[in-house]
């Protein structure tokens, strides 16, 4: 892998006249859970959607595992894109299709047909985020908000990427399942050695999974570190964000996940 599985350099959007991103600059090191904030309108999901090209930039540059991501023929971009893996913000299932068949999607995309091996394959990725093989058998409406995150997170680790993407991951979950959810996130980000990018606003989220923070205000990457350096950094945002009562607590509860 990359030291830097993902790297922006110079990238600007702009939707019509208004500009999102005026010079994003970032490398994540391999290995790390990197979580990106900001404001409403800061334009996180959509830099999270660039990086691996459901969006493309008004201008910049993308690199996905050292290479550019546009970069090669078409075979050569797909293969780069079955190094990664990405948990929308809630769970994108097919909802014609079930559990069993999200699951499998990607697996038969690359070509794999024989049915017993893609039952076991299957087994195994919801066996890996903690839900029993007779969950195959469900539809997406049948499940409850914490069951589709799961679901989706093992569609999204079903061809074994190296970097892994959520997009809000513990949004719409109660406390608990919340709590459990990022226990499993980080269980399986030791147990895989994958890089996560991550999109959060919520603060017990951000303190328990995050080994890097990017801070992103006014179109740019207003600092990025350890959490404990972020805070540190003199910013009304930052202060907003992190010195609140509300957000000290929150820090300090997420600490104590996992």
């Amino acid at each position: 892998m990359s030291d830097y599985p993902v790297e922006v350099r110079g990238l600007e959007t702009r939707f019509g006249q208004t500009w999102v991103h005026r010079g994003i600059d970032l490398a994540v090191p391999a290995g790390e859970v990197v979580a990106l904030v900001g404001g409403s309108g800061s334009g996180k999901t959509t830099l999270l959607r660039q990086m691996v090209g459901l969006m493309r930039p008004t201008a910049g540059d993308v690199s996905l595992f050292g290479e550019p991501l546009f970069a090669g023929s078409r075979a050569e971009q797909l293969e780069r894109r079955r190094r990664f893996g990405m948990l929308f913000q809630h769970g994108a299932l097919f909802s014609a299709l079930s559990v069993f068949a999200n699951v499998a999607f990607p697996l038969r995309e690359i070509g794999i047909t024989d049915e017993a091996m893609l039952r076991d394959l299957v087994r195994l990725k919801l066996a890996m985020v903690e839900l029993d093989a007779d969950v195959a058998l469900r539809m997406p409406a049948e499940l409850s908000g914490g069951m589709v995150k799961r679901v989706a997170l093992a569609r999204a680790l079903a061809l074994e990427p190296e970097l892994l993407l959520l997009d809000e991951p513990t949004a719409g979950l109660d406390p608990d399942r919340s709590s459990g959810f990022v226990r499993l996130i980080r269980a399986l980000h030791r147990a895989l050695g994958l890089t996560v990018v991550l999109v959060t606003h919520d603060l017990d989220t951000l303190a328990a999974l995050a080994s890097r923070v990017a801070v992103l205000t006014d179109g740019r990457i207003l600092a990025f570190g350890p959490l404990g350096e972020i805070i540190k950094v003199q910013d009304p945002f930052i202060e907003r964000f992190f010195h609140s009562d509300r957000a000290q607590a929150a820090l300090a509860r997420g600490r104590g996940m996992g």
